[in-house]
């Protein structure tokens, strides 16, 4: 499984510098040819830059992680797109940063070999998506692609068929809201069954 996850991984350092190269780059990839897609990505930037300087997070789940007594790789599958990602992502780097037993690994959902076809949510390919594994690969538990409350509003929205620019600002403003907390009582409790076992 690692020879065939590295094919389509970044470390944390590599996703950041592709975020810049492509905001930068004169002629981007596909599907970043679309101006909406790179205007994402800005988006996105902008955003995830401010939660990894602002986030805070509360001393349950830094005493949680800090229990962590064996290697982890917490596998964050993502696209630079993913508006999602921009406001959950730093919130598990900045956890995972309170024990260096934890590798953070981005995985590209549409690269080789879509590590993202395990792990679908209600049969589609949302993300973000965590995958926790320990030393010997084996997954010791999964989060995504959205913290409970922001998943409900879309679910909610999905269900009325509202414009897509509808659903981009009611979960903005969820996420602006709930400034991170869901997502750490969420990981929270993930850890404690995953410490305990």
């Amino acid at each position: 499984m690692n020879t065939e996850i590295a094919k389509n991984t970044a470390t944390w350092e590599d996703y950041l510098s592709v975020f810049e190269h492509l905001l930068n780059s004169d002629n981007p990839p596909a599907p970043y040819t679309n101006p909406a897609y790179l205007n994402y990505v800005k988006l996105n930037h902008s955003r995830q830059k401010r939660w990894l300087k602002t986030g805070v997070l509360t001393q349950d789940i830094i005493a949680e992680v800090k229990k962590i007594n064996g290697v982890q790789t917490w596998n964050i599958i993502t696209e630079l797109w993913c508006g999602d990602a921009a406001h959950s992502i730093p919130f598990l780097k900045l956890i995972s940063e309170h024990n260096p037993l934890i590798t953070v690994k981005i995985v590209w959902r549409d690269t080789p070999p879509f590590l993202i076809e395990d792990y679908l949510t209600n049969g589609g390919k949302s993300v973000p998506k965590l995958v926790v594994r320990d030393a010997d690969e084996n997954d010791l538990f999964t989060w995504g692609p959205r913290p409970e409350p922001c998943q409900q509003i879309y679910l909610e929205m999905k269900e009325k068929n509202a414009p897509f620019e509808e659903q981009k600002v009611a979960l903005q403003n969820c996420y602006n809201t709930d400034k991170g907390e869901t997502i750490q009582k969420e990981l929270l409790e993930l850890l404690r069954k995953s410490n305990r076992s």
